[in-house]
């Protein structure tokens, strides 16, 4: 099983409209809202591919009862521990004509020490323990910025395999666990490392550098251009199909959906990295933020090129 977890859970409102003009009334042409939070995305695109999943994470409020209400009807478990604050909102507005999206995060409700002692006791005390768990997404205040280290170092004394998807100081402080897969953008790795990755053979030693210092998988996403993955035993490229983007919200996700899905599934990390690809591109072919669908990652499954590097 993978379980997941999600600190910062949203609901996601998506409005799109045909012209965007600043500073004037803009009627929208279509609204939809989603849950939102990086794992639970994991999560969702973890149950729509077939496979097994629990999220866990924070919930409260009137918007978290909508998000839960959804989740169900997907048919996605959870097992959230409640706050007595709001969760927060998210807003996503695309531009129809210039495909632009903007979008609108909130920083998320304080939670109190009571409040986190109790999801930390419930995902350190799980009767089902999960292959893997992924901690992914930012950190509401209230939680310490160290929080995904403690966890990740938990889970490992399980037994339980660790990913770590998240960004800034939530991201530096985790990879001092040595979670053992993670999956930063350029930007993140920049930041994660302290220099700039201005080239295809800089992201390549910056995997290796990572996966040397006792990760075992490294993955790190370039949008369009596809991801850059290393194990200690080989460097990938992977090149997703072209295809005409209409939304990038939880593209990373439905890849890190993706690559785990199918490791779990005792796939190699040449086809993980495949599923992780065809994944995070279906993901860009549905409006705001549905995420992937099935029907269109087995489409882009066999377009999906994947080079194997010099070590």
């Amino acid at each position: 099983m993978i379980s997941t977890v999600t600190m910062n859970p949203s609901l996601d409102r998506h409005v799109a409209v045909e012209n965007l003009v600043l500073d004037d009334t803009n009627r929208w042409v279509s609204f939809s809202y989603m849950p939102g939070g990086k794992g639970i995305n994991v999560s969702r695109v973890v149950c729509q591919m077939g496979g097994d999943t629990m999220a866990y994470g924070f919930m409260g409020g009137l918007d978290g009862g909508v998000l839960k209400t959804i989740l169900k009807q997907k048919d996605v478990p959870f097992d959230f521990t409640p706050i007595k604050l709001e969760i927060r909102s998210n807003f996503i507005i695309t531009d129809l004509k210039t495909r632009a999206q903007t979008r609108i995060s909130a920083p998320g409700p304080e939670i109190s020490p009571g409040e986190l002692k109790k999801l930390i006791d419930k995902i350190t005390r799980l009767k089902r323990r999960p292959r893997y768990m992924v901690f992914a997404g930012s950190v509401p205040p209230g939680v310490p910025d160290d929080i995904y280290h403690v966890l990740i170092d938990k889970m490992k004394s399980q037994g339980i395999i660790t990913v770590l998807d998240s960004a800034d100081q939530w991201l530096k402080e985790g990879v001092k666990a040595t979670p053992d897969i993670i999956k930063p953008n350029v930007r993140e790795a920049q930041g994660l490392l302290g220099r700039e990755l201005k080239t295809e053979e800089d992201i390549i030693q910056a995997v290796k550098t990572l996966v040397g210092s006792g990760i075992k998988i490294v993955c790190i996403s370039r949008g369009r251009d596809g991801m850059i993955i290393a194990d200690k035993d080989a460097v990938y490229k992977v090149i997703p199909p072209d295809v005409q983007i209409l939304s990038t919200v939880g593209a990373g996700d439905s890849a890190v959906a993706g690559l785990v899905l199918k490791l779990s599934q005792g796939g190699s990390l040449e086809e993980a990295s495949r599923l992780a690809a065809a994944c995070g591109t279906a993901a860009t072919l549905a409006p705001g933020t549905e995420l992937c669908h099935k029907e269109d990652v087995e489409s882009l499954l066999p377009q999906v090129k994947v080079e194997k590097l010099p070590f």
